[in-house]
This record gives C-alpha cells, structure tokens and sequence, in this order.
C-alpha cells in the first residue's frame, strides 16, 4: 500500500487513536484501582481497629492491655507486613510484628478515625488507620489511640497482579478495535473505489457515464464527472465536424492547383511538376493534421476498444481491389481476442496506411500477426519488399519521404504513428525476416469487460 493512501492513513491514524484511548484508559484504571485497594484496605484495618479497641483494658499503672490479640497469623511475624499498636499517652502497647520498634504516626485531632502514610519497622511505606478511645469511668476517662497498619507492599503485588492482567486485555482489545475500524475504513471507502473501476470502464469504452447509483457524499462527483464526459462528447462531435469541413473545403483548391498543373504540363513541365508535387505535399500535410485534431479531439478520459481481427480482414480485403495488391499473397494471423484501445477508425487509419505501405513495397508476399501475452499486445504487419534504411525510418516522424519512385505523400506511416501514439499504442520499424519493412504496433491489454467488481 503506498504512503499517499487515504486508507492507509485513515488507518494508521485510528490506530493512533485507539493506541491513545487505551493508554489513557490504562492508567485510569490503575488510578481507580489504587483508590479502591486504599478503601477497602482502610476499611479493613477499621474493622480491625475496632476489634482491638474492644479488647483494651487499662492495667492498675494505668498501662493498656489486650485481652485477646487479633488472630491474623501476621500480626506475630516480625515485620510480617500488618501492624497493631495502642498509646495510652507515653504507654504503648504493640504487636510482635513490630518487634522492638513503635509506630510514629505524629499527632491526630479530632473523635473520627483518620488515614495516615507512616512508616514501618522495615523501613516500607504503610498505610495506617489511628482511632481515637476513650475508656474508664465517667469524668475520669484515659485517651488511648488505636493504630493499625498494613505494608503498601501487599497492596503492589496486587497492583501488579491487575496489570498483568490488564495490558493483554488492553493490547488483545487494541487488535480487535484496529481490525474493526479497518474494517469500517475500507467499507467507507467502497463507493471510491466503485467509482476508480467504473471509471476505468469509461476507458476501456464499455461504458459512457458513470451510474448514479453513490451515496450522497459521493454523488455530486459523479455528477460533475459525468457534466465533464458529456462535455467531451460535445467538443469531440464539433472538432469531428470542424475536421471534416477543412477537408471538404480544401480538398477543392488541392484539386484545383492538381488540375492547373496538368494542364501547364506540355507548356511548362518543370513548373508543371513542381506545383503538382507541391500540391501533394500540403494534401499531406492536412491529412495529417486533421488526423491530429481528429485524436486530439478524443482526448483520454474516454478510451473505446475495437477487435483487431475484423478490422484488419476487412482492410486485407480492401487493399486486394487496389493496384498490385491481387497478385500478392496476403497471410492473417490475429487473435479474435486481440482488442485495439482506440476507436474503430482510428485503428482503420493506422492499420490501413501499414498494410497500404506494405502493398507498394511488396514483391510477393504480406504477413499481419497479432499477438497478446502478459497484458501486452503485439499487432505486426511485414513485407517482403526491399525494407527501409535507419535514416528512412528516423525520417517518418518527420513526413519525409524514402524513394520518389512510388506515389503517395510520405505521410500515411508518419499519420499512423500519431494516431497510435495517441490510443497509448507505440509504433517501431525494423528489417523482416521476410527481407522488407516490418512494423510492430505494441500496446497494453484493454480490460476485457470494463465491469466493475464491487
């Protein structure tokens, strides 16, 4: 897929997106995550809190003791990871998980249990529940504080846990939602596409206008695309008509100077030449530019395709009526698949004008072969004639002509070249192996239906 593709950064930058979504959903998550495992671990230390609370007593110097120690098997493990301590004022009492080390806490105000950061006997960080307590008898109570505490250590293991757990779920979701809006972009992008094959039907000349049938986003394009098709066949019809009235109007003032040529003959026959040959020349030049407009005019954007085969039987047939060509032997081998980008006429032109040149320059026999393999299409047309030279062939570009010794103007193969080369054909001379002039007309495959695949 290449760089400027729509889809291509439509897609990368959803999944740029996404990428960002999950990662700030990530960290949301552990941030909730954390003030959950807080909470509910507060709670629990409360719970715990009040459990010891209710178990305290004051002994007769007025140090706190415990009836019954909390049974969590960590609370007697040094430094097990959970903290007890109760302080009636300079008196602690603790439990044997703080070994010979106390809870500082600093001090606490108010009658409502607090949440504390402390520091344990290990040096780890705690978080710590302080609840106040007061006992003994009416108007002579002692304030104690109960303290219990647990190792945020424990709570980071789990931490840990949720997050071994979250990034494949966030990575395995980052797939599914990449390959679903993939999904959703090549969708959306359909009807572009839709449009690329129809218009390549328009090309190929299966179809003349686009079909209406596009979403509403799209369907304005196509109807500017059709405006422009049908723009072009209006200029095409009037440059067709324009061509065919230069034609007409400057056939008569050729056969004019023709005639007046003729007729100076006996009196002047140097002049008489000349002015004929002059003649020829500019009947030459305005075939080949009303060949010129004729393509020109067709433009591109709707290219038509014509069998090869038909064509080329029908002007075998013709050239058979003309002077020499009954008394050659004229061989046909082209594909009936074999299909020309261009317009019927336009492959008459060139084809007429090779197999008219092959007809004047033959001695016995003309081959036309037609071939196409790998998306590429060869039409061929030889002789068995004398051939040209590298200079006579780099001079059909120009019009020139080879040999004086044959009628014509010199600009038939040059015409048929400038049509070729305007259907995307490319026309190439060299030595047959028959001996004479072989013409090679190459092109790429047409498509074959112009269908859209949708």
């Amino acid at each position: 897929m290449r760089r400027d593709s729509l889809r291509l950064r439509l897609g990368l930058a959803a999944a740029a997106l996404i990428a960002l979504a999950l990662l700030l959903a990530g960290a949301g998550l552990t941030v909730i995550l954390d003030q959950v495992l807080d909470a509910r671990t507060a709670d629990e230390l409360d719970r715990t809190a009040k459990l010891i609370a209710g178990r305290v007593n004051l002994a007769a110097d007025g140090s706190p003791t415990i009836s019954r120690e909390p049974p969590d098997p960590r609370f007697s493990t040094p430094y097990g990871g959970l903290y007890w301590q109760v302080e009636a004022g300079s008196r602690v009492l603790r439990s044997r998980s703080l070994w010979d080390k106390s809870l500082d806490l600093g001090a606490t105000t108010g009658d409502a249990p607090s949440t504390v950061e402390a520091t344990g006997p290990d040096g780890g960080r705690l978080i710590a529940i302080a609840r106040p307590l007061e006992i003994g008898p009416r108007g002579a109570e002692t304030r104690l504080r109960v303290i219990v505490a647990e190792d945020r250590r424990d709570l980071a293991a789990s931490r840990a846990t949720f997050l071994r757990l979250l990034v494949p779920a966030l990575a395995a979701l980052f797939v599914v939602l990449t390959l679903a809006l993939w999904l959703f972009v090549h969708r959306a992008l359909a009807p572009f596409r839709v449009l690329q094959q129809d218009l390549g039907a328009v090309h190929a000349g299966t179809r003349t206008r686009l079909p209406e049938q596009f979403p509403d986003e799209v369907r304005p394009l196509v109807a500017d695309l059709n405006r422009l098709l049908d723009a072009q066949e209006r200029a095409l019809v009037r440059a067709r008509a324009a061509a065919a009235d230069m034609a007409h109007g400057l056939k008569t003032p050729l056969a004019v100077l023709d005639a007046l040529a003729r007729r100076t003959g006996p009196a002047d026959p140097g002049l008489s030449g000349e002015i004929a040959e002059q003649a020829r020349a500019m009947g030459g030049q305005v075939e080949r530019a009303l060949a010129r407009a004729r393509i020109a005019a067709a433009g591109d954007l709707r290219r038509r395709t014509c069998r090869v085969a038909p064509v080329a039987e029908r002007l075998v047939a013709t050239m058979r009526r003309l002077p020499e060509g009954d008394s050659l032997a004229w061989a046909i081998a082209v594909p009936e698949a074999l299909a020309y980008p261009g317009e019927e006429g336009e492959l008459m032109e060139v084809l007429g004008n090779l197999l008219d040149n092959a007809r004047k320059w033959a001695h016995r026999r003309v081959r036309v072969a037609g071939a196409a393999d790998g998306g590429g299409s060869r039409l061929t047309v030889e002789d068995d004639g004398p051939g040209m030279s590298e200079t006579a062939i780099a001079g059909i570009g120009r019009g020139q002509r080879w040999d004086e010794s044959r009628p014509g103007t010199g600009f038939g193969i040059a015409i048929a070249r400038d049509v070729a080369e305007a259907a995307g054909a490319q026309l190439a001379f060299g030595r047959s192996e028959m001996g004479g002039l072989r013409a090679d007309l190459t092109w790429t495959e047409p498509a074959e239906s112009g269908k859209p695949r949708r």
